[in-house]
């Protein structure tokens, strides 16, 4: 979780120092388009080329996608929210809590639960809060533990509902409508290429990523008390860092709000986060692969005790190394 703080300051802070220094401030609005990470594309890549390296690793990338997102969707509300009315947000929360209440029942239905969740995502857009947090909120209510007697967390049962039409609808659509990078505007291709927003976003993701997760990491586990999981050290988290500039969906909405559709700036912004997030993949898949072929230590973490792995990316039956 701190090494997701990290991994959002430094890219920020890289972007609004090269958009200053190559002359562009109209584009400083755009601060927070490199500190997102795509969980999907980035596990994806964990999935395909970090066989052999123990699961912890993709736990690690897991717990700091999942909270980068998580406090870009506050940035998104806090900081790209032109107007509020509270009248709509406290209905959007009144269905929030609903939707709380009837998920954590006995026997919650799914033909109450989807109109809740459309009524509170309704409400919320209508609020001027991006309708994103209303589906993060609503996420928080679901119970993460088994009740009611039952032998999964609904977290879990949910999780295996939706994930078809997320992974298989929802993503591809949201891809297909906002990846769209039109070079007959804007000057056409050299002109959008040249603006100072295109390496300001590339340095952030790819550049920035690496030092903020790197860099935190290692600080915290020398000034600290805390250790990283058995089995993995800090060499572990170079491809993790790569795999972390992956920005594409979360940077691509990001950067809907912050310039607007068509905008010359959104068409630079987009081209980058495509750039950097292809390059952010193959160096991640890269090191995955460099990573797992060196030889490892009985103490990767330094912590003083030998390690225990009994679990590693792309077999589970693998026994404990000691």
């Amino acid at each position: 979780m701190i090494a997701a703080v990290g991994g959002m300051a430094v890219p920020a802070l890289v972007y609004v120092a090269l958009v200053t220094v190559l002359g562009d401030p109209s584009a400083l609005h755009g601060w927070a388009i490199p500190t997102a990470t795509d969980i999907a594309f980035a596990l994806a890549v964990l999935a395909v080329f970090g066989k052999g390296l123990p699961a912890a690793i993709r736990t690690f990338l897991l717990t700091l996608a999942v909270v980068d997102d998580l406090l870009a969707i506050i940035v998104i509300a806090v900081f790209y929210t032109s107007e509020l009315h509270f009248g709509f947000l406290g209905l959007a929360l009144v269905f929030v809590a609903l939707f709380g209440w009837h998920v954590r029942s006995r026997s919650p239905r799914w033909w109450v639960l989807v109109p809740l969740f459309a009524l509170a995502w309704t409400f919320m857009h209508a609020s001027g809060v991006h309708a994103t947090v209303a589906g993060v909120l609503m996420g928080f209510t679901v119970a993460a533990r088994a009740v009611h007697g039952e032998r999964e967390a609904r977290t879990h049962h949910y999780e295996h509902k939706v994930k078809p039409w997320s992974q298989g609808l929802a993503l591809p659509l949201f891809a297909f409508f906002a990846a769209g990078v039109d070079i007959r505007d804007g000057g056409g291709p050299a002109e959008i290429l040249g603006q100072p927003v295109v390496p300001a976003i590339m340095a952030g993701l790819v550049l920035g990523k690496v030092l903020g997760v790197l860099g935190t990491t290692w600080i915290v586990t020398r000034v600290t008390g805390l250790r990283l999981a058995q089995g993995i050290g800090v060499r572990d988290l170079l491809p993790v860092a790569f795999l972390a500039g992956i920005g594409f969906t979360v940077s691509l909405l990001i950067s809907e709000l912050s310039f607007g559709h068509g905008s010359e700036h959104t068409l630079g912004a987009k081209s980058a986060i495509l750039a950097a997030s292809v390059i952010a993949a193959v160096l991640g898949a890269a090191t995955l692969r460099w990573d797992a072929r060196k030889a490892r230590t009985a103490d990767m973490n330094e912590d003083g005790v030998l390690d225990e792995v009994t679990e590693f990316i792309g077999d589970e039956k693998y026994r404990s190394q000691h």
